[in-house]
């Protein structure tokens, strides 16, 4: 039955269909007499994320029964092929129209010769690149192995620094990283130190060696070239140096990482305080990550110092990045809505790419926060392949 079938899929949908998609299906399910005007104005009015208005789209069409469902699956597949072919459905063909609108029948599907072939699957997106030289290798076992390390700051013994809305960067961004596959080691208001230690202790996680990669996210107050700890004070320096994660993570400080993608994401201010309803990451200090230009060279060792990064930083230098206390920072909702959509398809640095194309496009009066991709040193392309593990059609 087509509403069991969306039942099956309700998390799925509700992760990746996109606004635009919603408005449309909305607009379809209108059409056929399957939703009035105050159900759809309800759905898009009372519900302020588009999470919640995909979930009370999808509960509402179920509860109405099988008919309805098979409506809705069927416009996805029309307006959603990729969507459509992810969620692997199977009971959308079209509809007889709805006695309650008999003018206004579903629309015939276009014929299959003409109508453009739904995505691979991701198994078989995954078989079609992983014998490819130019992409990172990924397996199922390594696969299964991937380990991110969370740090998230808080809660400052300066109360006025605390970070309001960074608990739900936190949740979303636990959320966004187990569901690309990832065993989630996180920390949550950590001194400069307990930063270092954190980084270290996961250098150590015994997953390490067969993973195919690794996610480290860090939020926090920023400061030049550093992570603000939560006892950071003018008179008590209490900082993180952002190098310290290349040195780590690097081939000497982490063997089992070699030639392994190393993706970091950091929140933090590159600039100084602007007035505003959103709350700007770090007031009065900045958080400009240059890069290095002295390298130094390891004559014992055969292996690049530093390679298979790439960071991508909240704001470009001198500039602030901004957090919504409500919602969370800017660029972390960004992150969850572009990889949850697009990470089964696209490679790493064209998922960053379209972060930063949102974030510069985002309008608060004057308010605007600019991305940088930064220190990267992928020398292929990195598909996560999202959803792998959980693909068998």
């Amino acid at each position: 039955m087509a509403d069991k079938e969306l039942q099956k899929v309700r998390t799925e949908f509700v992760n990746r269909v996109s606004t635009e998609v919603i408005k449309q299906l909305l607009d379809c399910l209108l059409d056929d007499g399957v939703l009035n005007d105050g159900e759809k104005e309800s759905i898009l009015e009372e519900n302020h994320s588009r999470a919640d208005k995909a979930r009370q789209l999808i509960d509402k069409v179920k509860k109405k029964g099988a008919e309805a469902s098979k409506r809705m699956i069927a416009h996805l597949q029309d307006k959603d092929k990729t969507l459509y072919g992810v969620l692997g459905l199977s009971g959308g063909q079209p509809a007889q129209p709805a006695p309650a609108a008999p003018a206004a029948p579903l629309a015939p599907a276009a014929p299959a010769a003409l109508a453009a072939p739904p995505p691979s699957t991701v198994r078989e997106f995954w078989m079609s690149k992983k014998d490819d030289p130019k992409i990172y290798p990924v397996t199922e076992t390594s696969f299964r192995s991937r380990v991110a390390l969370l740090i998230t700051n808080i809660k400052f013994t300066e109360e006025k620094m605390n970070r309001r809305g960074a608990e739900k960067d936190e949740e979303n961004m636990e959320k966004l990283l187990s569901s690309l596959g990832y065993e989630v080691v996180k920390f949550t208001n950590l001194t400069g130190q307990a930063i270092d230690d954190a980084v270290i202790y996961f250098t150590k996680h015994p997953k390490l060696k067969q993973a195919d990669s690794v996610f480290v996210v860090i939020m926090s107050h920023g400061q030049l070239g550093k992570i603000l700890g939560v006892e950071w004070r003018k008179d008590n320096p209490d900082e993180f140096p952002l190098d310290n994660i290349f040195k780590h993570l690097g081939s000497k400080g982490c063997p089992a990482l070699i030639d392994k993608p190393k993706v970091i994401i950091i929140q933090a201010c590159r600039g100084g305080e602007r007035g505003s309803v959103l709350v700007s990451d770090s007031p009065n200090t900045a958080d400009d990550v240059q890069q290095l230009q002295d390298f130094e060279e390891d004559k014992i060792q055969f292996v690049h110092q530093e390679k298979d990064f790439i960071s991508l930083l909240s704001c470009t230098p001198d500039t602030v990045s901004y957090r919504q206390p409500d919602r969370g920072s800017i660029l972390i909702q960004y992150i969850v809505e572009v990889f949850t959509l697009e990470s089964y398809q696209e490679h790493i640095y064209e998922l960053f790419q379209k972060v930063m194309q949102r974030v510069e496009r985002f309008r608060s009066c004057d308010k605007l926060q600019m991305p940088t991709i930064d220190r990267c040193t992928l020398i292929k392309n990195f598909y996560i392949f999202q959803g792998l593990l959980n693909s068998s059609r």
